[in-house]
């Protein structure tokens, strides 16, 4: 089951609750009772091991020329991520 992180807006109270990915999502903060509680958009909680192609395409390190311009770095600079979101973080 995943595991979801909330934050009120009103108290900012914040907290993690397993839920499924069918269940509705929360909306009222345990803390005060109000109804702005989100959910929040947090990086995944697991590692890519060992070879295979996210290890030439995805990992931290140089830059070959011939990989230096690949569809979706150019799909993501067209999007206007600039390099600061989690694709290019390494």
């Amino acid at each position: 089951m995943p595991i979801y992180e909330y934050r009120c807006d009103s108290c900012g109270f914040q907290k993690e609750h397993m839920q499924k990915m069918s269940d509705a999502p929360l909306s009222v903060c345990p803390a005060c009772s109000k109804d702005s509680y989100t959910k929040m958009v947090s990086a995944a909680g697991f590692q890519l091991k060992g070879t295979g192609w996210y290890a030439t395409d995805f990992k931290g390190g140089s830059v070959s020329a011939s990989s230096a311009s690949k569809p979706a770095e150019s799909a993501a600079a067209a999007a206007g991520c600039a390099g600061g979101c989690a694709c290019h973080s390494g």
